[in-house]
């Protein structure tokens, strides 16, 4: 089976059905002539004070959107949803599509003068790789069995098995591009990269600085003379930010407001349809969550089209227990949509013998805007099925340090990844790094595996239309909705469509928009 890299080629493993919303500002700022100059200020969700610049455990945030500013990776996700190449300037898989060889755009320079090898993108890979190492993408990089360098300007992977999805991987931005040591490491902590902006300066959870390039190898992006990213988990505080022009863009708006800033002069909402969704992850090795009965009580005990209605206000879809939503090429439109059923829930509830089930769920803003509310409806909703849920609300700075991963019930959120195979490695299998509900499933994991190599489309369906049932009715994760990005911009800002994998265009916003 022969694979070609370009736009045409991937426009099927892409994020199929991400669209840009049409709303105030879109067409004018998409007609606007880019040019460099200006500066542009940030109000950015996601901050904390344990915040580091380690690539290998940032999650989400404004280090990630000016780390992706700083650095480049060997792919990226455009804004049709497809892998298009950047530091490589090819990617080319064997026949199998079990080697993948990587060559290295000549023109790429360090910030510090060094030019781009090889040796920078093994040492940058291998910062994720290892028993050592806590990097969320550890176990994205388990199928890499071998790297080596042809040359300084080739890097050859050997996978584990076939993956036709592999320059997704290398798009994801845990793994950005950064100089070789000489030992083979990097220095995550004083960040050089080949991307069109360095830093300045970083309070962790206060503001980034970032400062432009004038040597950037990429002569359409990097437009703004200087950056500020400064972290606001508040939404309301974030949205005041904009409205009163103490910042030019923020992202995540508050759904509960969204209608009130779309009527503000000079505002525009940039909003897309995403496979971003809301779980609750309930820890399967700690009690009561370890008895799938109690699970599956807990998924039938929860009204989904009014979470859709309440907390997003319509700017979102249900959700099914199960991360592969629409906007996924392998979503399965056939299997049946769970719906709240307190009778039901009772049924599982006796069955586990907990007809007076008590927990606790640990909630905050932090994960989204609408947390608090989500969790507070879901109490309402779960006590009709005789289900007393103790709504214990964190602080948000630290949450994601503190309370994820670490507390038995809580929320999370993720932005979806651009292929089925890399959410569900990446979160659903067995002593994945960030599996979070500490889940595992023998089947799961040996189609997980399976999916991955088989070159059969129709067979790779089928596939992880199972996989997708079992997540839905075995897994500690209750998925009640899929959102939209929600962005939003002063006219001073201009763009062109943005990219539907997360917000703030793919979190490249900071090299490819510009001064209106």
């Amino acid at each position: 089976m022969a694979f070609e890299l370009n736009r045409r080629s991937f426009l099927a493993t892409g994020t199929a059905g991400a669209a840009l919303i049409g709303l105030p500002g879109t067409l004018r700022a998409q007609e606007s002539t880019p040019k460099v100059g200006g500066s542009l200020r940030i109000g950015h969700s996601g901050g904390a004070t344990s915040d580091t610049l380690d690539p290998a455990t940032f999650a989400a945030g404004p280090v990630v959107t000016a780390m992706l500013a700083i650095c480049n990776n060997l792919m990226e996700i455009d804004e049709e949803g497809q892998a298009i190449p950047e530091l490589a300037q090819s990617f080319e898989p064997s026949a199998d599509a079990k080697t993948w060889t990587a060559t290295l755009r000549p023109d790429a320079v360090f910030s510090n003068g060094q030019k781009l090898r090889a040796a920078d993108v093994i040492a940058s890979y291998n910062h994720h790789r290892g028993e050592e190492t806590k990097s969320g993408a550890k176990d994205l990089l388990k199928q890499i069995a071998e790297m080596r360098a042809d040359g300084d300007g080739t890097v050859v992977f050997e996978l584990t098995g076939p993956n036709a999805d592999f320059p997704f991987v290398a798009a994801d931005y845990h793994l950005v591009i950064q100089p070789d040591q000489g030992d083979g490491t990097i220095d995550w902590a004083n960040p050089v990269g080949t991307g069109g902006y360095v830093l300045e300066d970083h309070e962790p959870g206060v503001r980034l600085n970032l400062r432009r390039r004038d040597d950037y190898w990429k002569a359409d992006r990097a437009w703004f003379e200087d950056v500020e990213l400064r972290t606001i988990n508040d939404p309301t505080a974030r949205q005041n930010a904009l409205v009163t022009g103490e910042v030019d863009a923020i992202n995540g708006v508050d759904t509960k407001t969204v209608h009130l800033l779309s009527r503000r002069p000079g505002i525009q909402l940039i909003e897309t349809v995403s496979s971003s969704h809301f779980p609750m992850p309930m820890m399967c090795d700690t009690a009561p969550f370890d008895d799938n009965n109690v699970r599956m009580a807990l998924k039938h005990a929860i009204n989904r089209e009014e979470l859709v209605e309440k907390v997003l206000r319509g700017h979102g879809a249900v959700g099914n227990d199960q991360p592969i939503g629409p906007a996924y090429r392998f979503h399965d439109p056939d299997l049946e949509q769970r719906v709240y059923d307190p009778d039901r829930a009772r049924h599982y509830l006796k069955e586990a013998g907990q007809e007076n089930l008590k927990v606790t769920l640990h909630t905050s803003n932090a994960p989204h805007s609408g947390g608090v509310d989500m969790a507070i409806l879901f109490k309402e909703h779960a006590a009709a099925a005789g289900i007393e849920i103790d709504v214990r609300r964190e602080p948000e700075d630290g949450y994601w340090s503190n309370v994820w991963l670490k507390k038995p019930f809580c929320q999370s959120y993720w932005n979806g990844r651009p292929t089925a195979d890399w959410m569900f490695t990446m979160v659903y299998a067995a002593g994945a790094e960030w599996n979070e509900s500490r889940w595992t499933n023998e089947r799961f994991n040996e189609l997980l595996l399976q999916a991955r190599a088989e070159l059969d489309q129709g067979k790779r369906a089928e596939m992880y239309a199972e996989m997708q049932r079992i997540v839905r009715d075995d897994s500690g994760e209750i998925i009640p909705m899929f959102g939209n990005f929600i962005d939003g911009a002063n006219d001073k800002v201009a763009h062109g469509k943005v990219a539907p994998n997360r917000f703030l265009d793919g979190w490249k916003c900071v090299e490819r928009w510009w001064a209106a």
